[in-house]
Order: C-alpha cells, then sequence, then structure tokens
C-alpha cells in the first residue's frame, strides 16, 4: 500500500482505530514513523494528564511542607520523601501489584489495572512530588520586601497568597519546573517497562519502536524515529511553557530571557 494508505490505517492504531494487523514483513519508513507517532498519542495522553493534576497537587503539598503546623508538614515532606526517593521504575511495579490486589477484591477498581489510568495516576504521584519540591524552594526564595508591601497595603490570607504569592511562586520556580515537565514526558516511556499490560497491542511509541527493532533485526531505525518525535514534543513543550513564562513576566520592564532549546534538548 502507499503511505497515505499506511497513515490512514495505521495512524490511530493505538486508539483501537483502523488496522489491527500490525506489519509482518517487508517494513517501510514509513509504516515505522506512522506507528511509532500513533503511539506516541499515549506518551503525550500520559504526560498531560500527570503534569495538569500534579500541578495542583503539587501546589497543596508545597504550602504543606511550607507551613508551620505539624499536621500539614508531616506528611508533606513524607509524600515527597517517598517518591523522589524511590526510582520510578520500582514505583509502577510496586503500584500494579497494589492494583491487581483491589481487583480480585469487591472494591470495583479494575480499571486501575489498566495502563491510562493506573500508570498515569503513578505518573501524577511522581511529577507532583518533584514539582512540589519546586514550588517550595521558590516559596522560600520569595523576597521578604514583597510580603511586607502586601500586609502594608491589607493584603492578608487568600488574598494575599492569590494576589503575591502564588504569581511570585510561579515565576521563581517556572525554570525548574519547564525541566520537570520534559522529564516527565520522557519518563511516559517507562510505563512499557512497567507491568501495566498494552490492552490488544495498543501500546505507547516505545512498544512500537520495540516491535520494529524485533522483526527487522535493525533498531538504528525506529529508535532514531522514537527519539526523533521526543525532541519535537520537547521543542512544543519549551515552546508553550516559554510562552507562559512570558506571561507570568508580562509586568516586568524587560522580557525574561529566553529557554536555550538546544541545551534543554541535550541535558
Amino acid at each position: 500500500m502507499s503511505c497515505w494508505d499506511t497513515i490512514q490505517a495505521y495512524a490511530f492504531r493505538s486508539l483501537g482505530y483502523g488496522e489491527r494487523r500490525l506489519p509482518q514483513e517487508d517494513i517501510t519508513l514509513c509504516e515505522q514513523f506512522t506507528l511509532i507517532g500513533s503511539g506516541l498519542i499515549w506518551n503525550v495522553y500520559f504526560g498531560v494528564v500527570a503534569l495538569a493534576s500534579g500541578f495542583i497537587l503539587a501546589t497543596l503539598v508545597a504550602l504543606g511542607k511550607a507551613s508551620p503546623r505539624w499536621i500539614l508538614n508531616a506528611p508533606s515532606r513524607a509524600f515527597i520523601l517517598v517518591f523522589r526517593g524511590s526510582p520510578l521504575f520500582i514505583q509502577f511495579f510496586l503500584a500494579y501489584f497494589l492494583f491487581l490486589r483491589f481487583r480480585q477484591s469487591e472494591l470495583g477498581l479494575d480499571w486501575l489495572t489498566s495502563a491510562w489510568a493506573g500508570a498515569a495516576l503513578v505518573l501524577f504521584l511522581n511529577t507532583a512530588a518533584y514539582s512540589a519540591e519546586i514550588f517550595y524552594g521558590a516559596l522560600r526564595s520569595i523576597p521578604r520586601g514583597e510580603i511586607e508591601a502586601a500586609d502594608a497595603y491589607g493584603f492578608a490570607g487568600w488574598r494575599r497568597f492569590r494576589r503575591i504569592v502564588w504569581p511570585t511562586m510561579l515565576r521563581l520556580a517556572w525554570p525548574a519546573y519547564i525541566n520537570e515537565a520534559i522529564f516527565l514526558f520522557h519518563a511516559t516511556t517507562l510505563v512499557f517497562f512497567s507491568g501495566f499490560p498494552a490492552s490488544q497491542q495498543r501500546g505507547d511509541a516505545l512498544y512500537y519502536a520495540s516491535y520494529f527493532a524485533d522483526k527487522t533485526f535493525n533498531p538504528f531505525v525506529p529508535y532514531p524515529i522514537l527519539a526523533g518525535y521526543f525532541i519535537l514534543l520537547t521543542l512544543v513543550i519549551i515552546t508553550a511553557m516559554g510562552l507562559a513564562n512570558r506571561r507570568l513576566n508580562r509586568h516586568l520592564g524587560t522580557a525574561p530571557a529566553r529557554p536555550r532549546m538546544l541545551a534543554q534538548i541535550i541535558r
């Protein structure tokens, strides 16, 4: 079939649409590009869901760690220690076997053993812990003069946090948070090695790259294709979060320095 026919047949195979039978012989570059790109949809899904939900939890955990109250401080520190101190690969396996226990019970949590839910949950907790430490450091770095100025203008409680503390925290934390977002999307490839199964061969990008490497006995084609996709994805992340950075610093007289894309990619 032509390359256009291949794209139509396999573009959304990772979501369960199109041709179900994978190429077995005479595998073309178009088939590899198309199927690995199709699997990338799941990597983007894991990254977006974990990053969006983890941002909220990270803010709460950072505030808890900065709180003088023991009932908020201790659980926040323990959460950060556990998920930052243990490898993500181990977290995937432990979570999967824990979810299997839930499946054997009558709690109705069978869906947690699926990659779309269970793996996303693990990534969400992991990135929340790393991001919380970044936000906590930013909270500690807020100039004391800004807090005193807010008090002088009558800002207190939630109003002070929403108008002064939170925006300043984001401005200080954003460069490091961009790195965390990049690392998170790269970490989504670990889902392939975890216990969470790829339902009906509808796996992520690394699943298809590994399949083609096994079929063609040539890993030097599918894996560079996979790397190329992630480089493009990294550029998209840097651009999008760079625009957010400019938005956060729009009140400044000079525009903030743009993130160095080449340095980000190499790292």
